[in-house]
């Protein structure tokens, strides 16, 4: 029977209800639906490499989400239906999904990972590697579309062969601590380093990479795996998750504080003084880090980063701004084509705390990212000096305008260049952007743009002193107003 899952794209990643709650949606990531996914992506893997599916190896991982264990079984089946092997690699973070295709002794033709990143514990997903990277949007349309055909066998059995992907992945990441820092067994040793995982995959990090290196990770907190994130949401972005670190590291006087997402794809940092190190922050400071090796260097971010950050990256660091569509895999698959033109680009990263280097296969990896951290703490004593001169931000919003009817792409169209319009009326200059709508004033910048899925206008706004943030939005209001289909009442 033909089951069309189409609706479970988000993206370059499968998305959806795994778990029924008292007040949530209907469950749509079910078992069987793992399962036919599972199972497509071993004959899209057939296709891409001419093997035969007998001669596939694919690597199955999962976070700490409650739907883990039955949803790997499912894609085991679907990956063993197709006459695949499958590695069951057990609790894992996604960056490591993928370094299992490059590592020669796991050698995954692909590999499928079980997360919804920082979702609520309902949700669950599937995001897929090959050795070339993470797939693409149009790689999980057709994806989802060869699953209709797959047959499901749910009161079947199979074997998957266990995989100990994450000793290795440790393993790595703490040789190149090692060889960053230049020094001995332990070569952390007086650093204290605190670290929360936020009940997600991140653990490993504290009791595999750190510890072992001899650093002091007393204080770190919510490293057990526990799907019901009974502490806080694990998002570096989240208010709550990063106040939970910055308590961490001034109550235990830590020299630098790592937090996670579930997946560990996603980091943020905080100083020894408490200041929080997300957004503008943990771009500047892993250019920073990366300048001296890459002059001139071009830094892809989204289209939100403020213009203290053009400022600092050009005008303090010599490198260059580029800024691209929001959406971690726009902004990777910006720096990528940049370097196949001969641009040096060494980095790309969204202000979410994605972060993806050149030198990693530009994955983006928020432990590889806390190692070049940690490796710069090692050898500069304070990483707050590496930014002191990022001007901090004063006053920032966001705020997403609802679009009304099933007409709203054409309505957001609309507004967006009647905004444009009625800026350039009033003699406001429109600043370059690669999306929506930038305005750049002596009180700050604001961005119009329209989101990809949803009825709504997202608007980013930031003041330079005390007030303009409020000066802004009430000049968004005055361009918008009388616009169809707007609801402006967010603005108030």
């Amino acid at each position: 029977m033909k089951t069309d899952l189409r609706h479970l794209q988000n993206g370059s990643d499968v998305r959806g209800v795994a778990l029924a709650v008292p007040g949530g949606g209907a469950v749509d990531l079910t078992e069987e639906a793992c399962e036919r996914i599972a199972g497509a992506f071993v004959r899209w893997l057939a296709r891409r490499t001419g093997k035969a599916p007998e001669d596939l190896r694919v690597g199955v991982g999962h976070d700490s989400r409650l739907t883990a264990e039955p949803l790997k079984a499912a894609a085991i089946r679907g990956i063993c239906d197709q006459g695949a092997a499958a590695l069951d690699c057990g609790l894992a973070s996604t960056p490591a999904m993928f370094m299992g295709t490059v590592f020669a002794d796991t050698a995954f033709d692909g590999s499928v990972m079980l997360t919804a990143s920082h979702l609520p514990k309902e949700r669950n997903g599937m995001k897929f590697f090959t050795p070339d990277g993470g797939l693409d949007k149009p790689d999980i349309t057709v994806l989802l579309e060869l699953a209709a055909d797959v047959a499901a066998n749910p009161g079947t059995g199979a074997s998957a062969e266990p995989c100990p992907l994450m000793a290795e992945y440790a393993a790595v990441l703490r040789e190149k601590i090692t060889r960053g820092v230049g020094g001995g067994e332990h070569p952390l040793a007086g650093l204290h380093i605190v670290v929360d995982a936020g009940n997600g995959a991140g653990g490993f990090f504290v009791r595999d990479v750190l510890e072992p290196l001899g650093a002091d990770c007393s204080g770190s907190q919510f490293l057990d795996p526990d799907g019901n994130f009974p502490n806080h949401i694990p998002n570096p972005e989240d208010r709550q998750a990063m106040e939970a670190i910055r308590g961490a590291v001034l109550a235990h006087k830590a020299h630098l504080g790592f937090i996670f997402d579930t997946d560990v794809d996603r980091m943020s940092a905080v100083l020894p003084d408490g200041t929080e190190v997300n957004r503008d922050a943990i771009i500047a400071l892993a250019a920073a880090v990366l300048a001296p090796d890459c002059p001139g260097g071009t830094i892809v971010t989204d289209s939100v980063t403020s213009d203290r950050l053009t400022a600092f990256l050009e005008g303090d660091l010599g490198l260059k701004h580029r800024r691209f569509k929001r959406g971690y895999k726009n902004v990777i698959n910006e720096a990528i084509r940049l370097n196949a033109e001969g641009v040096n680009c060494p980095m790309a990263m969204e202000t979410s705390g994605h972060g993806a280097l050149r030198e990693n296969y530009f994955l983006d990896d928020g432990a590889y990212l806390a190692v070049k951290l940690t490796v710069a703490l090692a050898r500069h004593g304070h990483l707050g000096d590496l930014i002191a001169k990022l001007p901090p931000a004063v006053e920032e919003a966001e705020k997403r305008i609802p679009l009304s009817g099933e007409d709203f792409q054409e309505k957001g169209t609309a507004a967006l260049a009647a905004f444009a319009r009625r800026a350039e009326e009033r003699g406001i200059a429109l600043a370059p952007t690669c999306e929506g709508v930038r305005l750049s004033l002596p009180e700050g910048w604001m961005l119009l743009r329209q989101s990809l899925h949803d009825p709504l206008l997202p608007l980013n706004a930031e003041g330079n002193r005390s007030g303009d943030c409020k000066k802004l939005l009430a000049l968004a209001k005055e361009l918008l107003t009388g616009l169809d289909g707007l609801d402006l009442s967010v603005l108030e």
